[in-house]
């Protein structure tokens, strides 16, 4: 069993889904972001120049967990640490690559869909678990995948999630929310990114009672 990096305690586990950002305007969208309450902040690979704006983001937001989404290549896991970041999240089970991420210190959350592939992420050192899509899997699939996991297993969901969803989620022990579209897409400038943000806040704090400071 691969050393595992421990999910870290967040104010809220939810984790902001940059698809399409630019460097240009990732420092306006991020800082946003995290004023309005969340902490980690995932630029996808598949977004132009991506591991510039996580230098930029890191440099920027020191006390927040950034990085990388999308992460399907060993090599890439070099890239994101050179460039500060502290979280790989990726869309399948990658044994080499979570391993690589864990001698780095990151934080990893792998996707998964099926029982297999949710033993192989823990067993690989997973942080925590990332259903995808969980839109498809819904609150009873993930309910039943859950109960054949180790109770300390971290869960959070991402594909077709938003904070209207947060509560059916929850119900089944759901704790870790990725937020894509419904927070950003390309296009939104840092005013709108930064409202959709505080509505998300305000749904978790909703539903989880809030555990900022």
């Amino acid at each position: 069993m691969s050393t595992t990096v421990p999910w870290p305690k967040l104010k809220r586990d939810l984790v902001a889904i940059l698809r399409g950002v630019t460097p240009r305007e990732i420092a306006g969208i991020g800082e946003a972001i995290h004023e309005a309450g969340i902490d980690a902040i995932e630029v996808p690979l598949n977004s132009p120049d991506p591991f510039r704006s996580i230098e930029t983001l890191a440099k920027r937001l020191p006390l927040a967990l950034v990085g990388a989404g999308t992460v399907v290549r060993a090599d890439d896991v070099e890239c994101l640490h050179e460039a500060g970041g502290q979280l790989l999240v990726s869309p399948n089970v990658d044994p080499d690559i979570l391993a690589r991420a864990s001698s780095f210190g990151m934080v990893t959350m792998p996707g998964v869909f099926t029982a297999t592939e949710a033993f192989l992420a823990h067993h690989s050192g997973a942080s925590a678990l990332k259903f995808f899509p969980a839109s498809v899997l819904g609150p009873a699939g993930i309910s039943a995948l859950k109960a054949v996991l180790p109770r300390e297993v971290v869960v959070g969901v991402v594909g077709g999630v938003s904070d209207t969803d947060f509560a059916a989620y929850a119900k089944v022990g759901v704790t870790a929310f990725g937020l894509g579209s419904s927070l950003y897409k390309p296009g939104l400038d840092h005013v709108e990114v930064g409202k959709r943000a505080k509505a998300a806040v305000a749904a978790y704090d909703a539903v989880f009672g809030g555990r900022h400071e």
